[in-house]
């Protein structure tokens, strides 16, 4: 089963910046052959999905939410995909997660494997 190690999270002020990494291990194939998701989740709200990128880099795709703000990227030579998130806003505050989906589809169906997760905290 695939392992991740998120990290990267932090405190920054609304309209700063923070780039998260997802480390991975354990993987069963070739890492570019695996999508990946981001995803986050609010204390007391639903897990929401914020970005993926499909196997062989041939599909991004962003929530609404998120749009113009964050990019995902991934170095497949050092089995990392990373999430650099611009203009945060208070909302975009939670515990994001990198996850590998059930059907290895981006967008995602349904999450299976993700890390412990990184902290990120936007306020003044």
């Amino acid at each position: 089963q695939v392992q991740f190690v998120e990290s990267g999270g932090g405190l920054v002020q609304p309209g700063g910046s923070l780039r998260l990494s997802c480390l991975a291990s354990g993987l069963a194939m070739n890492y570019s052959d695996y999508s990946i998701s981001w995803f986050r989740q609010a204390p007391g709200k639903e897990r929401e999905g914020v970005s993926c990128i499909s196997s062989r880099d041939d599909f991004i795709y962003y929530v609404d939410s998120v749009k113009g703000r964050f990019t995902i990227s991934r170095d497949n030579a050092k089995n990392t995909v990373y999430l650099q998130m611009n203009s945060l806003k208070p909302e975009d505050t939670a515990v994001y997660y990198c996850a590998t989906d059930v059907f290895n589809i981006c967008p995602w169906a349904s999450f299976a494997s993700w890390g412990q997760g990184t902290q990120v905290t936007v306020s003044s």
